[in-house]
């Protein structure tokens, strides 16, 4: 029990510091600055994120693509079943979609910015 008390303490003795500090125009101009700097680090960084999981995406749905056409070349010469032909088709579809949509919503990100 007396821990929480005592972190509940640390938690106020903080605030008002940080109020205080804040009071100073050097340190609220540091703090204002820490801030538009962790934002826009953040937004770069959610860009980034969603550029690279759309390469990864799309670089899947190349590997589907390549495993479509072998099997529609083993389904021609009646090697192989329809159905792993249409799993090909649909995993590499699934897979595009989801990359392309990665950079719509990082051109949607970039407009709005």
């Amino acid at each position: 029990m007396g821990s929480i008390f005592t972190l509940r303490n640390l938690g106020v003795a903080a605030r008002v510091v940080a109020e205080q500090a804040g009071r100073s125009r050097p340190v609220g101009a540091l703090l204002s600055a820490g801030r538009a700097t962790a934002q826009r680090l953040g937004h770069v960084m959610h860009i980034l994120w969603l550029e690279v999981t759309g390469f990864v995406f799309l670089a899947i749905a190349a590997i589907g693509a390549i495993a479509f056409f072998r099997e529609y070349g083993k389904f021609a010469m009646e090697e192989t079943t329809l159905d792993r032909v249409l799993l090909a088709a649909g995993f590499t579809v699934l897979f595009a979609w989801f990359g392309v949509t990665s950079f719509w919503r990082v051109r949607k990100k970039n407009s709005k910015s």
